[in-house]
C-alpha cells in the first residue's frame, strides 16, 4: 500500500467496515491519527495500517487491498474491532450497555446521549445501530411507529419495548403554585424550562399545546432549553424555574421536588430489521428478558417493565 495516499473519514469507514461516527470517535480518542486541511479531515493510509496493527483483532480486519467481504459474511460474524453505537439518555441504556459489554468484550459499545428524533435520524444515516424513541403522535395516540415510518422511509426496522415511563411536571415541594395541567403553563407568574427540540418530552409538550389550542408564546420560558431530564429537574429544584417536564424516575432523586404525573409513555428501542438475527442483537433481546437485568431495572424504581423485550412492530 502506498503511504502517500490520504483518505476522508467516509472512505476510512468503508475500509474498516465501521460507521463514520466511529471513525470520528477513534480520531477524537487519539487512536487513529488524522490531520486537517482547512475544515476537512484526512487520514493517511499508513496511519490506517498502523491502527489496524495495534488493534487486538488485527487478524480479522481487512487490508486496504482486500476485496470487500459480502454483506452476508459481515452479518454472520463479529469482528473484534466492530463498534456498535447506542443512542439515548436513560440510565437503563447504561445498564444494558454494561450487560452487552460483558458478553461481547471484543466489541466497542459507544453511547450517544441524544434525543429521540436525532437518534432516528442517526439510524437512518447509518451513524447508529440501536436508538431509543418516546415520540407520541396525537393523531393516532400511538408511540414511535408513526415517527419511525416517516423518518426512515424505505428502511425496514424492528421496534422493541424497553420500558414504560411516566412523564409529568417537576414542581417545587408542595406545589406552591398549583401547577397541574398544561394550561397552567400560561399563568403569568409561572416560569417554565423546556427540553431541546427533537426530544420526546419536547414533542409531547408541543403536541399537547397544539391539541389544547395553547399558544407557546404565552408560556414564559418556552424558549429556555436544557438537554436532559436531570438538568430540568435540577433547575426547578434550585428555584430557577417553577416547572419543567420530565420522567418520574429523575424526580425521585430530589428531596425538594414533587412530581405531577401527566402521560404514560412507551420507551422503545429501534434497530434495523436486517440486524435482528445478528448474534449481539439476539443477545440484546435475551438480556432484556433475563431475570437479572429485569430485577436490576425494577430495583431502580420508576419503570414499568411489563413489555420489556417484546417486539412492538416490524415496519
Amino acid at each position: 500500500m502506498s503511504t502517500d495516499i490520504s483518505y476522508t473519514p467516509e472512505e476510512v469507514a468503508k475500509i474498516l467496515r465501521i460507521s463514520k461516527f466511529t471513525v470520528y470517535e477513534l480520531i477524537k480518542r487519539g487512536e487513529l491519527a488524522a490531520y486537517h486541511i482547512g475544515r476537512k479531515v484526512r487520514v493517511e493510509g499508513a496511519d490506517i495500517e498502523s491502527y489496524k496493527q495495534k488493534s487486538k483483532g488485527m487478524s480479522s480486519l481487512p487490508s486496504l487491498l482486500d476485496p470487500p467481504a459480502s454483506s452476508e459474511r459481515l452479518n454472520q460474524s463479529i469482528s473484534r474491532d466492530e463498534d456498535l453505537v447506542i443512542c439515548g439518555q436513560d440510565i437503563v441504556l447504561d445498564i444494558l450497555t454494561r450487560y452487552l459489554e460483558k458478553q461481547f468484550p471484543q466489541i466497542h459499545f459507544l453511547r450517544r446521549y441524544i434525543g429521540s428524533i436525532d437518534g432516528l435520524m442517526a439510524l437512518y444515516r447509518g451513524l447508529a445501530n440501536v436508538v431509543t424513541a418516546h415520540l407520541w403522535d396525537s393523531d393516532t395516540n400511538e408511540y414511535n411507529i408513526p415517527y419511525v415510518r416517516r423518518l426512515l422511509p424505505g428502511h425496514q426496522t424492528c421496534i422493541i419495548n424497553l420500558v414504560y415511563r411516566m412523564e409529568g411536571f417537576y414542581v417545587a415541594k408542595g406545589n406552591p403554585k398549583n401547577i397541574t395541567t398544561w394550561s397552567d403553563l400560561t399563568k403569568p407568574d409561572i416560569r417554565f424550562i423546556n427540553r431541546e427540540r427533537g426530544s420526546g418530552a419536547r414533542v409531547l409538550l408541543d403536541e399537547q399545546l397544539r391539541i389544547s389550542g395553547i399558544n407557546r408564546k404565552d408560556i414564559l420560558g418556552y424558549t429556555d432549553e436544557e438537554m436532559t431530564h436531570l438538568a430540568i429537574a435540577s433547575k426547578v429544584a434550585r428555584g430557577e424555574a417553577d416547572v419543567g417536564l420530565g420522567i418520574e424516575k429523575v424526580a425521585m432523586q430530589f428531596i425538594n421536588l414533587d412530581f405531577i404525573p401527566l402521560h404514560k409513555e412507551r420507551y422503545d428501542l429501534v434497530i434495523r430489521l436486517e440486524d435482528l438475527e445478528r448474534p449481539h442483537f439476539q443477545a440484546l433481546i435475551s438480556i432484556l428478558k433475563s431475570p437479572s437485568f429485569r430485577n436490576e431495572v425494577m430495583g431502580i424504581g420508576g419503570y414499568d417493565i411489563s413489555l420489556m423485550g417484546e417486539i412492538i412492530a416490524k415496519t
